[in-house]
């Protein structure tokens, strides 16, 4: 790996430290009744409301339609994925610091498998909450509605327009994923680069080898 490429793995690596700090993703809610809006914002370990009640809200709004309570604390994912963006971190920064090529194919393809399961595994944690309804006990009840919302974009879901968008925290692993990308494409044009050289310097040598004149035979 070249002096850059090592120093684009390093920032990439300590730039998954925002999921941290900022939401991953975004989903608002907005009707007639809720001029203003209801938000969630998914955190890299927690769901929370965009305002402090927004959460509550939209759990008494889930109950009259039969979906289930959003509660962080039974989701899995969230305890697993602060670890699996920990290891991600202190994996890049290793292989920053000891510069070799492998270990950057190691970690750009163990981050492409994180974020693709990831997205797969909101979509089914997405369609679980909008397909396995209660309607047993809910009080409103549309035969054949399901109130899945949307994984990127806008859908509309009875008076309920929703929408659903990357937020800071997913927008800088998509920044730290192509830095870790452009590493790389680095990497590969020093080591095309280096092996043409070494093959000009190997036939110069020959060459002068060759124009050498032969020792005399005495």
């Amino acid at each position: 790996m070249t002096r850059l490429s090592r120093l684009l793995l390093g920032v990439a690596s300590l730039m998954l430290l925002t999921v941290f700090v900022f939401p991953l993703w975004r989903v608002n809610l907005i009707a007639p009744q809720y001029p203003e809006g209801l938000g969630m914002l998914i955190r890299i370990n927690t769901v929370t409301g965009i305002q402090p009640n927004d959460l509550a809200n939209i759990n008494g709004l889930n109950h009259y339609i039969g979906m289930k309570t959003i509660e962080p604390d039974a989701i899995p994912e969230l305890r697993v994925m602060p670890w699996i963006v920990g290891a991600l971190i202190a994996f890049g920064l290793v292989g920053a610091a000891m510069g070799r090529r492998r270990l950057l194919y190691v970690w750009l393809g163990a981050f492409a498998v994180f974020a693709v399961v990831g997205m797969i595994d909101f979509w089914r944690w997405e369609y679980d909450y909008g397909h396995n309804l209660d309607f047993e006990h809910a009080i409103i009840k549309v035969p054949g509605m399901t109130y899945q919302p949307p994984l990127i974009g806008t859908k509309q879901l009875l008076n309920f327009t929703a929408s659903s968008w990357p937020d800071v925290g997913a927008i800088c692993l998509g920044v730290a994923f192509l830095l870790g990308v452009a590493a790389l494409v680095l990497t590969r044009r020093a080591a095309a680069t280096k092996v043409p050289s070494s093959a000009s310097a190997s036939v110069a040598t020959r060459a002068t080898d060759a124009s050498r004149p032969s020792p005399a035979v005495g």
